[in-house]
């Protein structure tokens, strides 16, 4: 699906980097390194292309995100809270109409995201597009009217944090992208890192043998 030049200048993206990262022990996940490349640069790949401003959330290590060329923006509230909390400090910076979102540790952000969401979010007249992905839905993965800052400020205010919650606070749209279930892979572990890691490398393997 095409992304015209007009739906790309509604939009401003949001890489989400500013996770404690507890189960991959604690480090950075968006500085860790695949094939060569920290995620983060992937995601950031990704999204370029599809919005006309991009920022990067981010609570520590931040010089080294500087470094990658993009506005950093910490957290409003303090402590790790959850994306959210990443999401309501983009929704306050966007100067377009839409914020897209995408996690820093999933390094296969689909090239028509932003395209897929947003036509979602305007044929049902919704307020959020989410990606789902084989009936479950990928809250990271989301378009958000940036006029919803009030409301998501508001519900963080009253020490609410769970994301489901508030967008079912919204008139919410799954957009369905089951055709593509790689996107979605999620590095939480070391483990996880090291399979995809492996699974990249036997790839371009294969493709230079063939």
């Amino acid at each position: 699906m095409a992304l015209s030049q007009q739906i790309r200048s509604q939009l401003s993206g949001l890489v989400l980097a500013g996770g404690n990262a507890t189960r991959m022990g604690g480090m950075d996940k968006g500085l860790l390194m695949l094939a060569g490349k920290p995620l983060v640069s992937r995601i950031v790949q990704a999204l370029r292309t599809q919005v006309a401003d991009l920022f990067i959330n981010a609570n520590r290590n931040l010089e080294q995100y500087r470094a990658l060329g993009y506005p950093i923006i910490s957290d409003l509230i303090e402590g790790y809270q959850g994306p959210l909390a990443g999401m309501a400090s983009g929704l306050r910076i966007a100067k377009t109409p839409y914020l897209l979102t995408a996690p820093c540790d999933s390094p296969f952000v689909p090239a028509d995201l932003a395209a897929r969401l947003h036509a979602g979010l305007i044929d049902e007249k919704a307020e959020i597009a989410v990606a789902e992905n084989q009936g479950r839905l990928e809250p990271v993965f989301a378009l958000i009217d940036c006029g919803l800052l009030p409301s998501l400020l508001k519900y963080l205010d009253s020490g609410e944090r769970k994301i489901d919650r508030w967008y079912a606070r919204h008139r919410m749209v799954a957009v369905n992208f089951s055709d593509n279930p790689r996107a979605f892979i999620n590095l939480n572990t070391p483990e996880d890192l090291a399979v995809v890691e492996q699974q990249m490398k036997n790839s371009d393997a294969m493709r230079q043998a063939g």
